[in-house]
């Protein structure tokens, strides 16, 4: 038996709105200590997500407050997602290869219903009920988290 995203997702993500400002996003993130808020279409289905720093830098490039930033201008679109009944393997792979320290997970009409972080890949490393060694499990998030700590290309900040 593999271990599944489920197995390890947090479940039912604090979502905003797609219409919402920064700031209502920016509450989420503190009532929920979360850094990550799914953003949401109308009708529910994932259409991006905002971090924390996705917040901090639009309001020091654009020199405006979160309330004045509509979500759906800083909002990473169209983000990389899982399934519960993915393998972690998978979820794992797709985090290092996008350099991701958090992936949604949506159902099968595309809306959010957990996240996984580099933290719960952590805690999955600690068990070993997916009949691999936990010496492999934690061999897979170092591999992960090296992948993802790789250097990128900074843009210069405007003038």
């Amino acid at each position: 038996m593999h271990l599944r995203v489920k197995d390890l997702m947090s479940a039912q993500p604090h979502a905003c709105a797609v219409s919402e400002p920064a700031s209502a996003a920016a509450r989420i993130m503190w009532e929920h200590d979360c850094g990550i808020v799914p953003v949401v279409s109308g009708d529910g289905r994932l259409v991006g997500v905002v971090t924390d720093r996705d917040i901090c830098m639009a309001t020091y490039l654009q020199g405006r407050p979160p309330a004045e930033i509509p979500v759906r201008q800083l909002m990473t679109r169209e983000p990389i997602a899982c399934h519960p009944d993915d393998e972690v393997l998978w979820a794992e792979h797709l985090m290092a290869e996008r350099q991701i320290h958090r992936l949604p997970v949506v159902d099968h009409h595309g809306a959010p219903v957990g996240m996984l972080s580099l933290g719960d890949l952590a805690r999955g490393s600690t068990a070993s009920g997916d009949g691999r060694r936990k010496g492999d499990l934690r061999d897979d998030l170092l591999q992960t988290m090296a992948a993802i700590a790789r250097p990128r290309v900074q843009s210069p900040l405007p003038h």
